[in-house]
């Protein structure tokens, strides 16, 4: 319970009273009190056959495995994510993928086909939840859930209860377990007992690290058995596709000004160096554009909205935020470096490769690996770094390493590493 008054005054801080109060109503109801719609149990009830016919023709279909997803993160939410991805990845290769989302997201009553063998559902409609696994017990292919290492609601016991059934556990180890992710005064119990329990059971968990400094924790820690290392990855063939998109006019007034403009998208954060910004904007030589979601307060009291020349965009959706990024000459990650950002598989790393953008990063492990990042260990450093990006963006031999990383990190890459370590036991569990 702690944990979730924590998590209320720190949405409160960074919403204000009534825009966190708000969010925390919606974020209940989604969560909680759709569970008790006694309406929803009535109709789902009341036309049983029909939807357990739907489920039958759904499961005749063509697949190797089922992996059901279970987060509170959504579908349809401001920053696409390494969740969405990999679950189409995923359905793309002859997985089935049950994948969950909250009304708070996402409209689904029931069930919504996203694509061939995705489908989104509400697994807080909890008699069509009971008709889902009541009809899964029948189907003869390995069974997986799939869980992340941050999220909060589910248990221990829970992973321990669907093992029972016959279900392997995907424990995806996306971040460094700390309360900042959390957004929580203290790191929830759940989160640190799935974890434990994550590192205790090598029989029935896969572990996927996407850093390699959380794959050397976990070696330390249980050692290589079901242990599987797949970094964050890019939907290349979208950054290379652009239809027609009108630009609103404020922001063609900013990249017009005369200035270079170098961008960043994503979570504004604790982990986001301010001061950084700061020293950019000092030079009067960059419009510093900022696109995201204001994580936490950090933004807000860091005042860097108030500076000449940092352009604060708000939110966009993951579909057009392409266009803006494609206007933007440099592309940068400026993280202050701690245990969080050591262990960060930046996304938007892979996506801006896929641009073709000149990109510039603190020094962060996971950018380090990569010839077509230019990183910097300290400010002046990374102004340095900033002069030699703006040379470069137009340098075709530069571009086509751009290029080349970026097809080496797709998602199809990444979905794919994951199938060959299920694929390797698979026959074992038939």
């Amino acid at each position: 319970m702690k944990d979730k008054v924590t998590k209320l005054i720190n949405v409160i801080k960074k919403d204000g009273i009534i825009g966190g109060t708000k969010k925390m109503v919606r974020y209940f109801a989604s969560n909680y009190l759709s569970k008790i719609n006694v309406f929803s149990a009535w109709e789902i009830k009341k036309n049983q056959e029909k939807y357990i016919k739907e489920l039958k023709t759904i499961f005749k279909g063509k697949y190797d495995r089922v992996i059901v997803w279970r987060n509170n993160f959504g579908w349809n939410v401001p920053l696409y994510q390494r969740p969405q991805h990999m679950a189409l990845a995923m359905a793309s290769k002859n997985t089935l993928v049950f994948y969950e989302v909250t009304t708070f997201t996402d409209k689904v009553k029931t069930l919504k086909k996203q694509q061939e063998n995705l489908y989104l559902v509400n697994f807080n409609n909890k008699e069509y939840s009971k008709l889902i696994f009541s009809e899964l017990e029948n189907v003869n292919k390995p069974k997986y859930l799939e869980v992340y290492s941050t999220e909060w609601l589910m248990s221990a016991k829970d992973l321990k209860e669907y093992i029972q059934k016959g279900y392997k556990i995907i424990y995806e180890y996306i971040d460094e377990l700390t309360a900042d992710i959390a957004g929580t005064k203290e790191i929830p119990q759940n989160i640190l007992d799935k974890f434990q329990f994550a590192l205790k059971d090598k029989e029935n968990v896969y572990i996927v690290a996407t850093a390699d400094k959380l794959y050397n924790d976990i070696l330390e820690k249980r050692g290589q058995t079901k242990l599987i290392f797949s970094t964050n990855g890019v939907d290349y063939d979208f950054y290379q596709n652009f239809e027609e998109y009108k630009l609103e006019k404020e922001y063609l007034d900013i990249i017009h000004n005369g200035k270079i403009n170098i961008g960043y998208y994503g979570a504004l954060a604790k982990w986001f160096d301010y001061d950084l910004i700061r020293k950019i904007n000092a030079t009067d030589k960059y419009n510093i554009i900022l696109f995201g979601v204001k994580y936490d307060d950090s933004f807000d009291n860091a005042q860097i909205s108030l500076l000449k020349n940092v352009h604060y965009m708000g939110i966009k959706e993951y579909k057009i935020l392409k266009y803006y990024a494609k206007e933007i000459d440099i592309l940068t990650i400026p993280f202050l470096i701690n245990d969080i950002t050591k262990s960060t598989s930046p996304l938007k790393l892979f996506e801006y490769m896929a641009l073709h953008k000149p990109i510039v990063t603190t020094a962060m492990d996971e950018c380090l690996k990569y010839k077509s990042v230019m990183t910097a260990k300290s400010g002046q450093e990374f102004l340095k770094k900033l002069e030699i990006a703006y040379e470069n963006r137009h340098d075709k031999k530069y571009i086509k390493l751009l290029d080349k990383e970026a097809q080496e990190n797709s998602w199809d890459e990444k979905s794919q590493i994951l199938i060959e370590h299920l694929q390797s036991e698979e026959s074992e569990l038939l």
